[in-house]
Order: C-alpha cells, then sequence, then structure tokens
C-alpha cells in the first residue's frame, strides 16, 4: 500500500510538473491563434481553395496553419469548407495542417522533446500533407465524396474578418478574448486527461511493457529497419483507443522516448490524433463510414510514410534525438524559480486581461451567442464528448488526491 501511494504522490506530482513547465506555451500558442483566427475568416479561406491542385492544397495547408488546433474544432470547420466548396484534398490539407502545423503545438513540442521533434513535426506535417494530396489523386474516390458532400450544410462564419489596422480596436480585442476562451474550452479535457495519464504512466508502468509493445526498445543494438517499421506502426494503434488530442499527447510521447521508443514511432504517435476512436466516428456522422475508414487509412497510411521518411532523413544526417544527451521533463525540476516561472506569471497575466475581456463581452451580449466553433460532431454532447467529461472529474480527484499523498509524505 505505501508503494502505491508513494507512486500516485509522484505520478500527480509529475503531472502537474508536466503542465507547469508547458503552461506559457499553450498561453502563448492560443493567444496567436486567436488574433490570427479573428483576423482570416472561413469565407476568405473557402473562396481559394476549390481545385483540387498544388495551389488549393498550399491555401489550406496555410490556412490550416494559422487556425486552430483543437482536432474536434478543426474537424468541423473542415466540414464547412468542404461543404461550401473547397476540394477534398484542399480541405484534408487544412485538416491536417491545422493539427499538426499550429504554432502553439511547436512551443509544447520543443519544451518535451527538444527541436528535432520540432523539425519533425513542422516538415513531417508538411510530407504528410503531400503524401495524402497523393493518396487521393491515385485513389480517387469521386463516388465518396460526391456522397459525403452535404450542399445543404450552412455556414454562419461569412464575415469578412479584420485587418492589422483593428488590433488597436477594443473591440477587436473583445473577440480575440472569445477565440482565446473558445480555445480553452474545447481543449482543456484534452489537456487534461493528457497530461494526468502521461504522470500515471511515467510513475506507474514498466520498462517491460515497452519493450513488450515496441521492437528494439530496451536493446543496445541499433534498430533495424522492420523494428523501426513496426514502432511506427504501433504508434498510432495504441493511440487510435486514446480520447487525447495533438495538445495533451505530447506530454505522452516524452514518456514514449524517455523508455527508448525510437523517432519514428514517437512521431507517428504525435501525427495520430487524427486517426483516435473519436474522430473516426464525428467523421462517420460528418461523411458517412465509408468516407470515415477512407481517411482513417488515408491518415494511417500516410503518417507513418511521414514517420518513416522523416526518421530515415535525420539518421542520413546524423541528426536523430538520443537520449544521451536528451535531459526527461520528469526529472527537471518543475516549480524552481527560474525563465519558466517568470514566463508562467506573465502569460497567466496576460491571460487574465482576456479572460476579463471575454466576460466584458458575455454581459454586453448576454443570449446572442453562436458557439458554432464548439461543434463537435452534432446536436447534444456527444459520447465522446461525455466520456471525457467523466475522465476529467476523474483525472481532477486523482491529481487532488496524489498531491495531498506527495505533500504529506514530502
Amino acid at each position: 500500500m505505501e508503494a502505491f501511494l508513494a507512486r500516485w504522490g509522484e505520478a500527480a506530482y509529475t503531472s502537474l510538473g508536466f503542465f507547469w513547465m508547458a503552461l506559457w506555451a499553450f498561453i502563448l500558442g492560443y493567444l496567436i491563434s486567436s488574433l490570427i483566427q479573428v483576423l482570416i475568416t472561413r469565407k476568405r479561406m473557402r473562396q481559394s481553395m476549390g481545385g483540387n491542385n498544388l495551389k488549393s492544397v498550399s491555401l489550406g495547408s496555410f490556412f490550416g496553419f494559422i487556425s486552430s488546433s483543437c482536432s474536434f474544432a478543426a474537424l468541423a470547420t473542415t466540414r464547412a469548407l468542404f461543404n461550401k466548396g473547397a476540394a477534398f484534398s484542399a480541405s484534408m490539407a487544412f485538416l491536417l495542417a491545422s493539427t499538426n502545423l499550429v504554432i502553439e503545438l511547436g512551443f509544447v513540442i520543443a519544451i518535451f522533446l527538444g527541436w528535432q521533434f520540432v523539425v519533425g513535426e513542422y516538415v513531417g506535417g508538411i510530407l504528410l500533407i503531400l503524401f495524402a494530396w497523393l493518396f487521393i489523386t491515385l485513389t480517387n474516390p469521386t463516388q465518396l465524396i460526391a456522397k459525403a458532400r452535404d450542399k445543404e450544410a450552412d455556414d454562419e462564419d461569412d464575415s469578412d474578418g479584420s485587418s492589422l489596422s483593428d488590433l488597436l480596436s477594443l473591440q477587436t480585442w473583445h473577440q480575440v478574448a472569445m477565440k482565446f476562451v473558445m480555445e480553452w474550452q474545447m481543449v482543456w479535457k484534452d489537456v487534461l486527461i493528457g497530461f494526468t495519464v502521461a504522470g500515471i504512466i511515467s510513475a506507474f508502468v514498466p520498462s517491460a511493457f515497452f519493450e513488450w509493445l515496441f521492437l528494439g526498445v530496451g536493446s543496445e543494438q541499433e534498430l533495424g529497419f522492420w523494428s523501426v517499421l513496426q514502432q511506427a506502426v504501433v504508434g498510432p494503434i495504441a493511440a487510435f483507443f486514446t480520447f487525447i488530442g495533438s495538445m495533451g499527447n505530447i506530454p505522452l510521447a516524452a514518456v514514449l522516448f524517455g523508455e527508448g521508443v525510437a523517432f519514428a514511432g514517437v512521431m507517428a504517435f504525435i501525427f495520430s490524433d487524427l486517426v483516435v476512436l473519436p474522430v473516426l466516428r464525428i467523421n462517420a456522422r460528418y461523411y458517412g463510414w465509408k468516407m470515415s475508414l477512407y481517411i482513417a487509412l488515408m491518415l494511417f497510411v500516410c503518417l507513418v510514410a511521414t514517420a518513416l521518411v522523416m526518421h530515415y532523413g535525420l539518421l542520413s544526417l546524423d541528426l536523430l534525438p538520443s537520449l544521451d544527451n536528451w535531459s526527461s521533463p520528469k526529472e527537471q525540476q518543475h516549480f524552481s524559480l527560474n525563465y519558466g516561472f517568470v514566463l508562467n506569471v506573465i502569460f497567466l497575466l496576460m491571460a487574465a486581461v482576456l479572460v476579463k475581456f471575454y466576460r466584458d463581452h458575455q454581459r454586453r451580449h448576454q443570449g446572442h451567442h453562436h458557439h458554432h466553433d464548439h461543434d463537435h460532431g452534432g446536436g447534444g454532447r456527444s459520447l465522446s464528448q461525455t466520456v471525457l467529461l467523466v475522465l476529467s472529474g476523474i483525472s481532477v480527484l486523482w491529481l487532488i488526491g496524489g498531491m495531498l499523498v506527495y505533500l504529506l509524505s514530502a
């Protein structure tokens, strides 16, 4: 019993420490994302995304890059763009970019995993989009696309957006505050569960489990191609059954890397936020099961290929990250007075100002809000969101209890 309590306290402390390390990056990333979303709207996006060509795919990628990184919000926006005339390939480019190329994700990856994984995320994200475009072009799912497109779908966001000069307007910052708070409302459950699970795995799961799950983990020999391929395949399979989005699985990816999983396996796991079970169900509701399974197969094939290309690309340049020169987040001083502490204080103050703007805006426009960006796949709360809410409550209780144990045993 004492051993369990000790691990419980360690798990909770690790989870909160991980979150404290990444907090300023979350706030900065979502602030930048919110600013850009106010300046550029879907109306501007879809006007340039109508063809299955390099221009449309590039613009879809760019608009995704400056959009939200919440998987569920990205799915809803992708559906709106697709149903309003964007090409399927451009819509998929937007979806992949909005969950893999966004600014805030790079900040968090840099903190937990290092610069090689940031390169893997952004360069690999571009490769993933190109592979998806190639997959769609070669398979040419014309009938699936025709059946999936809902010509009667409505898009509430028909505004022209704001200009840079509007940043001097208080009204613009009220809109930014609205986007900022809505971003956090969408991702807080993923983040809470992801960091909690990362702490639990770090404290409770033995290294022998990772050696069983991923071929070559724990071996002193250099990994062969088949071991790297198996790890790249197992990464998304393991992620499939989770409910954790793109921002919540980074600390889990750090745990995997710390246990010795290869770069390809870790990158495949990070790229897998769009092949998880809730996303499969939501796509089925949007487009039908045939199209949903097609998208899942496309993403699986393309992300495994991308992970392998990035792995051997960095290997050829002798730039693969190594545990020898990597500082595990678990071993770092999480709550010491350092640059991270100062940045957290600064950005928490900025977040507090934005929350105040949001509340002021709410009071002025009570009863007239349209939370289109919160559409997670249909009317009412979906099953996946209900499960996330329950797991979030359990996570809060777990963290509170674990910290009490940790403090009492200190």
